[in-house]
């Protein structure tokens, strides 16, 4: 499960951007198979209003690494812009053989906070990857499509230069797991967002 950290809330109740976690089925042209994901995107264009924002958010879910595809161009950021795209072009990455199907035994700690996401073993002595919030193009979750019920989690980061961008991904044990990692980066986003307001 998730341990969630301290919150506090501010009293803006404007909010000139927002965050929306939402949840799309989607049919992969590979296999003919019905999966579900969850995708945390910004958007920066909406004026809603909002009653409470979190300041601080930090939660951590127990996950395995299934592996990364680093290095690439930038634009095919872009390119993968639709859950489907992305899961597709993993999905050959798989097929392929430069994604393992399965994760290793190993399970590691994934932590969400304001400063991004933190891959870290689970007695927290070795930090695996670090993943800045402002370098965190997008989050998708994902089914599997195995039939053991696991979800995939899909990072796509950039380079400070944005001149190359890689995806990473980690097995979650769940949907639910899943989601609830996705709606935390929504928050840590909203969070930031919020807090740089003048």
């Amino acid at each position: 499960m998730f341990r969630k950290g301290k919150k506090r809330h501010s009293s803006s109740s404007s909010q000139s951007s927002e965050i929306s976690t939402k949840s799309k089925s989607v049919d992969s042209s590979l296999g003919g198979l019905s999966r579900s994901s969850t995708v945390a995107s910004l958007d920066t264009d909406s004026n809603k209003s909002s009653g409470n924002n979190t300041s601080e958010t930090c939660a951590e879910f127990r996950v395995k690494y299934v592996g990364s595809i680093e290095n690439l161009q930038f634009e095919m950021s872009k390119t993968l812009q639709e859950p489907l795209d992305l899961i597709s072009y993993i999905d050959a990455a798989q097929q392929d053989g430069k994604l393992p199907f399965v994760p290793g035994n190993e399970e590691m700690v994934l932590g969400v906070s304001r400063h991004g996401v933190k891959v870290a073993s689970v007695d927290q002595c070795d930090v695996l990857h670090r993943h800045p919030l402002y370098l965190i193009v997008r989050m998708l979750c994902y089914d599997d499509g195995l039939g053991a019920g696991k979800n995939l989690l899909a990072l796509t980061t950039a380079d400070t230069k944005q001149q190359q961008c890689s995806i990473w991904v980690y097995q979650c044990s769940s949907s639910e797991q899943a989601q609830n990692i996705c709606k935390v980066l929504s928050a840590s986003f909203d969070c930031v967002l919020s807090s740089n307001k003048p």
